[in-house]
């Protein structure tokens, strides 16, 4: 995976490719909604897995019914296609 530090217009154009991730272009951010607890736990659990076999680690918030996940790759000080490969793993379990 790329760890080059991608420009805006990289940026827009592969945050076209997901379904309602934001970014403040610095990280992109996506909330998602559970039916309980449990339901946010096993999905933060799958999070997990994806973010060690990609070996790039998520911030994630997490609670009743939601799961907040945050992307960048803190070493070039922004995104790279890194961040966008594991939301679209991410979405793709959801």
């Amino acid at each position: 995976m790329s760890r080059r530090k991608l420009s805006e217009e990289e940026i827009g154009s592969a945050l076209a490719e997901l379904n309602g991730w934001k970014t403040d272009g610095k990280s992109i951010t996506k909330s998602y909604d559970f039916k309980n607890f449990a339901a946010s736990l096993t999905f933060v659990n799958k999070v997990g897995e994806i973010a060690e076999e990609a070996d790039h680690h998520p911030d994630i918030k997490f609670g009743w019914g939601y799961a907040d996940i945050e992307l960048s790759t803190h070493d070039t000080g922004g995104l790279t296609h890194n961040d966008f490969d594991v939301a679209g793993s991410i979405d793709r379990i959801h």
